[in-house]
Parts: C-alpha cells; structure tokens; sequence
C-alpha cells in the first residue's frame, strides 16, 4: 500500500504541475480527517507520511497551556503540570503527542480522502498559476470575457482569472462574453473563492499605465507622467515632466500626427485627454492644469492647502468646465483645492478678508487704523506672526520705530496667552465624549470651543463646510470626523 501511496503523490503532482510536498500534506490531511472520525470528540490529530517509503504514522496531539488558565477544550489541551510528568521538559503553548493506530489508506472513505487530496492540489495549483503571473510584474491584463458572475465580468488571461466590476467599466461601454478587453490591475486578494485579481478600466493609474506602453521615452527615463485624473469615457488630464532639455514632453506624448494620444484614446472609448507640464511650483503647476483656460492670478493658502484662481469673465465658463469639470479634474491632478472666481470676486473676497484682519489687529492690539494697515501692507496676517516674527525682519518696517516695534510684540504676546488661556478654560466644558473621539487633538478641541462645540453630538450635526471653515481642516478630513461622530447613532 506504501508503494501505492508514493504513484499515486507522484501522478497527482506531475499532472496538476506543484510540488509533491503539496500533494503529500493534501494526503496527510485526509488521513488525519478520517483518523478524527473515529472518536467521539474533538481531537487534534497529525499524520507524517515518510516521503521515502511512503508509510505513515499517526499521533493524537494535546496543546499545553497553562496551569491558572485551566481547559477551554479538554479533547486538545492539557495543562502544564500533567504534561511534565509525561515530558520533564515540556513548554508552554508546545504539544506533546502519543502515538495511536492508523488508519489504512484503502479503508479511508475513499471519496472523501479523494476530495481533501484533489481541492488541496487545486488550491496549490491556483496559487502557482497567480504566482507564475505576478512574477511578470504586468499592471495591465489583457483577456477574454469568459462569462458573468453576479453581473460582473470574469476575464480569463492564459489560466488566470481576474474580476471586472461594473462600475469599473467606462460609462456607456458595453461589452459582451467574447470579447478582448484591457484593464489595469487593482487587486489581488489571495484569499478570494473566485477570481482574485480584480480589474479598473476606470482607474487613473490604467491611463498612465496606457501611455508608457505607446511612449518608448517614458520607458528610457527620459519622460514621466507625474499625475492624472480622469472622468471616464469623458475628459482626463495627465501631468508630464521631460528629464532631457532636447525632448517637448507634450509633444512627444501626443506623438507624430497625434498616433500616440490617438491610440490611448482609442482604448478608453474617446476620451479627451489634456497633456499639461508638471512643474514643482504648485501656483504655476495649476496655472498648467486649467490649460486651455488663461489664469490672471493666483493666491496660495498653505494653511489649508488651497488655491484661488481669478480668471477673466469670458473665460469663466472653460475655466469651469461642464458640471464643474475641468476645476475637478484640475484639483485632482495638482493635489489642491481650487477655488475659481472672476476678478471681481477676488476682489471684494481681498476687501473682506482685509477689513476682518484690519478689525482683530484693531482691537486686539489695541491701535488704530492707520498702524493696522501699515501691518498688513506688510504682509501680516495673524497675531503669531507679529509676536514671534524674528525682530529684524519687523524692525524693517519703516513707519514702525523700536519701541513701537517692541511695544506691538508684546502687546500680541499678552493678547495670545490671554486666548490661550481662555481657550483651555473652553476646552474643559468639552465633553468626555467628544475629547476621546478618534481624530480630536486640542488644536481642534480649541478651535471647535471657540465656536460653542462641547459635545459630539454638536459636532455630528456640522455640516462638512462648516466644520472646514472652522478649523480649517481639509474636506476628506472634515467629513471623515463628522461621520465618526454619527457613529454612535446607528448603533
């Protein structure tokens, strides 16, 4: 029977293609589930097969644990003290094992035994194949459509199968079980039952992937696409850098009579494509991003990582874009939220923005109108800035002499520890709740004090641009923080 044992691993392992380890654990594991059948209880039961002979040997296994922690399942464990009087050196969480009979393989339920051998084969298979094609360190795939599964896709590759979803496809796009179709690699999820490569043909990264296979330079080093955003099947915008003085990276990604941006275009269903030049000044990287739209001037708030853009009027609307378009595409492909508005706007945004400064440096430091704008004709724009500024820098300003200078430190100095102070007073009306809320730290306890939000219950009730304008917190963020503090309402 040993001798059987030895054919039957050996046909198994050369006809699925793995390891003969794998085809020897597989039968291991269908001897040790037909050993368990014979007892009442719960065993733990282990089977070695010698990979020479073929014969195997069966032991029934108890897991130590310790004395205090007493027996969670009898069937498997013993406790420490037992277990060395069988073994003086026995150790925790090890097993000590006793030898019982085995079971003969011929006698085994033939059918099962067949069945745990077979789908361990088959899941060592799968797992080789997956492996095999990940080694090729493709991102894209290309396939057949083999057949639908729950209104997904299932695209066959060689012998790999991978998941396209629906709301991966390109709007309006219809394809149909035959079909040849290109998409980038997203996923792999190894413990998936099905196909576990999953599939985007609306993803990004599947346009940047799309335009290295039609761009050599990109390949060589010479180019890189930094970015790229997409509404799929509609408008994309992707960000190119050139690394050789000699190479025009738009041109060369749009390629002789257009072929190369043609070819991309082709694949994603006629998508426009907007080719920009990266550039490591932010301001003048989204100057670049609003092309064909001309941008009159920019204002960069760091604080909130923003942007104001003034267009001229008739440019308004390209700067827009349908649905608001291009401004998305626009912020998606620089990093920074953008706000579009005319030169009026902006204006009467600056008048504001400078008649609220000019009435804290009014009251706050108690000087008059004239030394409040000489301050923020200077560039000052917060109490910070004036009380810790290095003194040569403030010192410079001409209308100012030292001691105006001097007396102006202190006076925001004393204004700053007085908020503070009344800040952390603020902060302890602030709930326990609300405190030990995941994503609140003192900076936002302070801020959201300072507009009457105690507890987590105000909090959940902001909307995302109220919580933004208060603390000047990033709208992923906001709304992030907002939805943790709802939480505790659908439970």
């Amino acid at each position: 029977m040993s001798r059987e044992v030895l054919m039957l691993v050996d046909a198994l392992a050369c006809e699925k293609n793995v390891n003969m380890d794998v085809v020897f654990a597989a039968l291991e594991a269908a001897l040790a589930s037909a050993t368990k059948k014979l007892f009442d209880e719960d065993v733990d039961i282990c089977v070695s097969i010698n990979r020479e002979s073929g014969e195997h040997e069966t032991f029934r296994r108890w897991r130590i644990v310790p004395d205090e922690a007493g027996l969670q399942h009898p069937a498997q464990e013993i406790l420490l003290f037992e277990a060395r009087e069988h073994d003086p050196n026995a150790k925790l969480d090890s097993h000590i094992e006793e030898s019982i009979t085995s079971v003969e393989f011929g006698r085994i339920g033939a059918q099962a035994a067949k069945q745990v051998v077979l789908q361990k084969v088959r899941d060592a298979e799968r797992e080789q194949i997956l492996n095999d094609f990940l080694e090729r360190d493709e991102k894209i795939m290309t396939g057949l459509i083999k057949r639908l599964d729950k209104g997904n896709f299932v695209v066959e590759s060689g012998r790999v199968e991978a998941l396209l979803r629906r709301d991966q496809l390109i709007q309006r796009e219809n394809l149909r079980i035959g079909d040849r179709v290109r998409a980038y690699i997203t996923k792999v999820d190894r413990t998936a039952r099905g196909p576990q490569i999953e599939l985007s043909r609306t993803a990004p990264e599947f346009l940047i992937k799309l335009f290295e296979l039609e761009v050599p330079e990109i390949e060589q080093g010479l180019l890189e696409i930094k970015s790229a955003a997409r509404d799929p099947g509609v408008r994309a915008k992707i960000a190119v850098v050139a690394y050789d003085k000699r190479i025009d990276p738009i041109g060369t990604c749009v390629g002789i009579r257009g072929s190369r941006v043609q070819a991309v275009r082709n694949e994603l269903g006629g998508e426009n494509i907007d080719i920009v030049l990266w550039s490591a000044d932010p301001a003048q990287f989204v100057i670049n991003a609003f092309a064909p739209a001309v941008v009159q001037s920019i204002v960069v708030d760091e604080e909130r990582h923003a942007m104001d853009v003034v267009v001229d009027e008739n440019e308004l609307a390209v700067a827009i874009g349908r649905s608001g378009q291009n401004v998305r595409l626009a912020s998606e492909l620089t990093g920074w939220q953008i706000n579009i508005m005319t030169l009026d706007e902006s204006t009467q945004k600056q008048s504001q923005e400078r008649n609220i400064l000019r009435n804290l440096f009014i009251e706050r430091l108690d000087v008059d109108e004239e030394v409040a704008d000489i301050l923020i004709d200077e560039g000052f724009t917060s109490l910070e800035e004036i009380a810790y500024v290095p003194l040569n820098e403030i010192l410079e300003i001409e209308a100012f002499d030292a001691e105006t200078v001097h007396e102006l430190r202190n006076r925001a100095r004393d204004t700053l520890l007085t908020i503070a102070i009344a800040n952390e007073e603020q902060v302890e009306n602030a709930s326990l709740d609300l405190k030990s809320l995941d994503g609140i730290d003192q900076n936002l306890l302070s801020k959201l004090a300072e507009h009457k939000i105690y507890t987590r219950d105000n909090l959940a009730e902001l909307a995302v641009d109220e919580l933004v304008d208060m603390t000047n917190i990033d709208e992923k963020s906001a709304k992030t923080l907002i939805m943790k503090a709802r939480e505790h309402w659908f439970q």
